[in-house]
């Protein structure tokens, strides 16, 4: 795996098959990252990166510049983030050991981009109750945007908060936000 563009781009580290995860591919990121690159100064933003596993989604935002907080219950996972976090000698990242909705529930930050990556084997239902509870909890500031990974069987279009879907293979990037009313 590796950091696709930015200050850290080509920096590259082992996955250990212990961490059981399945990382965002590098041609899903390159696409993410050039959707975002036209509407956002990445160096002017501040990250949360849930369900961050990896941290691959934590590393490319904080190559770029943005402030990153990533969310992981997993020890192992953890661990790998702060080790890669060290190599890497940043000071703009905060990582915490804890369940996503958890947090979710009790931060009082609000961020400029969520990026939530949960486990495939997540019901829609779950994923459902991911994105109103983001949104009943005002975690995004104004113009703030919500991007939720998921396999290609699912579709939220009917979420009052959804605007935008793209497609990459079996991977979906959807995209949301408070509409004025």
């Amino acid at each position: 795996m590796r950091i696709i563009s930015g200050e850290y781009k080509n920096y590259r580290f082992q996955l250990s098959k212990k961490l059981k995860i399945r990382p965002t591919t590098d041609f899903c990121k390159e696409n993410l990252f050039n959707i975002l690159s036209n509407i956002l100064d990445f160096s002017e933003i501040t990250v949360l990166d849930i369900f961050s596993g990896s941290g691959s989604i934590s590393y490319e935002f904080l190559s770029r510049g943005s402030n990153v907080t990533s969310i992981e219950k997993n020890p192992k996972c953890t661990q790998f983030i702060k080790e890669n976090i060290k190599k890497l000698q940043t000071e703009k990242s905060r990582i915490k050991q804890i369940d996503a909705f958890k947090y979710i529930k009790k931060t009082k930050l609000k961020f400029d981009l969520i990026f939530a990556d949960p486990p495939f084997n997540f019901e829609k239902e779950m994923y459902l109750h991911l994105i109103e509870l983001i949104f009943k909890n005002n975690l995004l500031k104004p113009e703030g945007n919500l991007i939720i990974e998921h396999n290609k069987f699912l579709n939220f279009k009917n979420s009052i908060y959804f605007y935008e879907n793209r497609k990459y293979g079996d991977i979906n990037f959807s995209f949301f936000k408070t509409f004025e009313k």
